[in-house]
């Protein structure tokens, strides 16, 4: 795992030392991500540069170094991520008269690509990657992202110079960049809490697309150009769906449940490889538990596992964590948080995610992953079991609750969800201790307003439903999930909203998460439920293998019962969430009302002043079912972020 950045520059006058020194500044900006080692090569002939800075996992010797010159010289590689099929690919490229001369996969990669091509080499690998490969023979800068955009990549331009880099900050270090907002994509985080790649919050910067790749002649192209124009997909969701789906599985349910957990055994396997100390994040649920017990499967030792809880009541999971590591013999690390300990890690967040992002689980995650770090370099997680086993409430019960409802008049289930929607969410949340119950009332609510299916996902995902009229002067972009051409036919609903978290949620929100938590600490997270070959065959799946009645998941489940008693892990989901509701009307109120406060919001110019300031206020009081914790985040993060980046 790494920091991967670089440039190329056509300016005249500019020496090799100057060069070499803006290649070490925009390194140096990713040091997080590679503490290792870190160096800088630049072409003798062309003023390319890449840099790198390395987190040793596999082959911790100088021959995993990286910037890494293939065999005959022709390409040089930056490379961020794990080739978890490296030793498969590494034997057959033997039979065909390869030598290596170390064991990283990085080597395995350069060579694949030597010897299958650019394109064939992506078609063979499976993992979690982002790299920058220069051709020198040919003139020409590839880059490239994994199928599910696990690993980050950002590319743009820095006045006709072309910039890369892991993350946003890389790009900061470069002189000649200059950071300009785009109020439109803005407005799509303001939609989401997150911004959609292609996009990147600048103007002139673009995110690759998860299985995406971007080749650039540098003797040729044109400085400033649209470079989402010129990115194509070497492996499509829409087209992995339709093939799975064209290729049913026929087999009964014995044998399905016995291939599934023979592939996800054999993903976990995997990405247990590893050099360094390797453990598992553990919350005690379906997904984290399933892996883990896996893990144990394939070790010879205890595994060690971590997990975290707050103080408050309703958000320790650690105790459910602690009870699955006492059946499965793990050597168990648990961490109590106090609310002070999150707290303090807010003014990190801008730094953090350099990207304006309010999942507020990031500061969950990022205590996890610090505590985790000090005792293994390696994490597996249980990311992904939602996305492609049906999880979430809006797989189950949102798709159950409107084929009740769908056949009244719009009108009228429109009149019952603003009913509902009068109602606080913390007036909800007394009425019971089910985690989360007002927001999940509320999503419920606008779910039966909306007017049809193509509506609904939006209803599930939206924070701010003004998202165009909250930024002002700003309309949103077309992002793939709303491109009628990256869209299946003739799936169902609850497949509709699995295949939509599939193509955005997941690798805008969790990806970006996790890979930004992780890596603020050197921790390097890895995913087995995300393996792609384990997606494809999930859609080849009869629907009732993945969720029956309003249980979602139900093939995990009747894994895991295999090796973890039921009364362990069934029961209600709880997110990995922190206390939003008590925190902004406690000790983060003074911060939000400076930043929130209608006065400097008229001044900035960006929000629409009257409608973010009156929905803060409308929280603080009580007043207005509208006014929540998450959107008014979504709006404190953006200003926490302007702040750090362009105040």
């Amino acid at each position: 795992m790494c920091g991967i950045a670089g440039f190329f520059n056509p300016a005249k006058g500019l020496d090799k030392r100057e060069l070499h020194a803006r290649g070490a500044a925009m390194n140096r900006a990713l040091a997080h991500r590679g503490p290792d080692a870190n160096d800088v090569w630049q072409d003798p002939e062309i003023p390319v540069v890449l840099a790198q800075g390395r987190l040793a996992i596999i082959d911790l010797s100088e021959k995993g170094l990286q910037p890494m010159p293939s065999h005959s010289g022709r390409y040089v590689i930056v490379y961020n991520g794990e080739i978890y099929n490296y030793r498969e690919l590494m034997a057959d490229l033997k039979t065909r008269g390869h030598k290596f001369e170390g064991a990283s996969d990085t080597e395995v990669l350069l060579t694949a690509i030597e010897d299958y091509g650019f394109e064939g080499a992506l078609q063979k690998i499976n993992g979690m990657f982002a790299f920058a490969l220069w051709d020198r023979k040919e003139k020409i800068l590839h880059f490239a992202r994994d199928r599910f955009g696990k690993k980050p990549l950002y590319i743009g331009w820095a006045g006709k110079s072309l910039v890369f880099g892991s993350e946003l900050k890389a790009l900061h270090a470069n002189p000649d960049f200059k950071s300009e907002l785009d109020r439109n994509v803005l407005s799509l985080y303001m939609r989401f809490g997150y911004v959609c790649a292609p996009y990147a919050i600048f103007k002139n910067v673009w995110q690759l697309l998860p299985g995406g790749r971007l080749s650039l002649h540098l003797e040729t192209m044109n400085a400033g150009e649209d470079l989402a124009k010129r990115m194509q997909l070497y492996w499509s969701l829409p087209d992995a769906v339709n093939k799975a789906r064209a290729n049913p599985v026929m087999g009964s349910e014995e044998d399905i449940i016995r291939d599934f957990e023979e592939m996800l055994s054999k993903a976990t396997a995997q990405r247990m490889i590893s050099d360094v100390p390797l453990g598992a994040f553990l919350s005690g649920g379906i997904d984290s538990s399933t892996i883990t017990a896996l893990m144990q499967k394939h070790s010879a030792r205890p595994v060690k596992t971590f997990s975290i809880g707050f103080e408050e009541e309703g958000w320790d999971e650690s105790s459910a964590a602690a009870k699955v590591a006492a059946h499965l013999g793990t050597d168990h690390e648990s961490f109590v948080v106090t609310s002070q300990a999150a707290l303090d890690v807010i003014p990190q967040l801008p730094d953090m995610f350099d990207e304006p992002f309010a999942d507020a689980s990031q500061i969950p995650t990022y205590l996890l992953s610090k505590l985790t770090k000090k005792h293994v370099t390696v994490a597996l997680t249980g990311d992904g079991g939602d996305e492609i086993l049906g999880g979430y409430q809006r797989h189950t019960h949102i798709p159950a609750l409107w084929n009740k409802i769908s056949w009244m008049p719009t009108a009228v289930r429109r009149s019952m969800g603003n009913f509902a929607l009068r109602v606080p969410q913390q007036a909800y949340d007394r009425l019971t201790s089910y985690p989360q119950f007002g927001r999940r009332v509320h999503r419920m609510a606008q779910a039966v307003s909306q007017s049809d299916e193509k509506n609904l996902y939006a209803a599930m995902l939206q924070v701010w439903p003004e998202q165009e009229g909250v930024v002002l002067g700003a309309t949103a972009p077309l992002i793939p999930l709303d491109d009628p051409a990256m869209w299946p036919e003739g799936l169902s609903l609850p497949e509709k909203m699995i295949y939509a978290d599939t193509l955005s949620y997941r690798p805008n929100d969790l990806m970006v998460k996790t890979d930004r938590a992780a890596m603020a600490v050197a921790l390097e997270a890895r995913a087995p439920l995300m393996d792609y070959e384990l997606c494809e065959y999930s859609w080849r799946l009869p629907m009732d293998m993945k969720i029956r009645g309003l249980e979602g998941k139900w093939l995990l489940r009747r894994i895991l019962e295999k090796h973890v008693p039921k009364a362990l892990f069934d029961r209600p989901k709880t997110g990995f969430g922190v206390p939003l509701h008590q925190w902004l009307r406690g000790p983060l109120k003074a911060w939000g009302d400076d930043l929130l406060n209608i006065d400097a919001l008229k001044k900035q110019n960006i929000l629409n002043a009257e409608l973010v300031a009156g929905r803060w206020q409308d929280f603080q009081t009580g007043r207005g079912g509208n006014a929540n914790a998450t959107d008014l985040w979504t709006a404190l993060m953006f200003q926490s972020w302007h702040n750090k980046w362009m105040g």
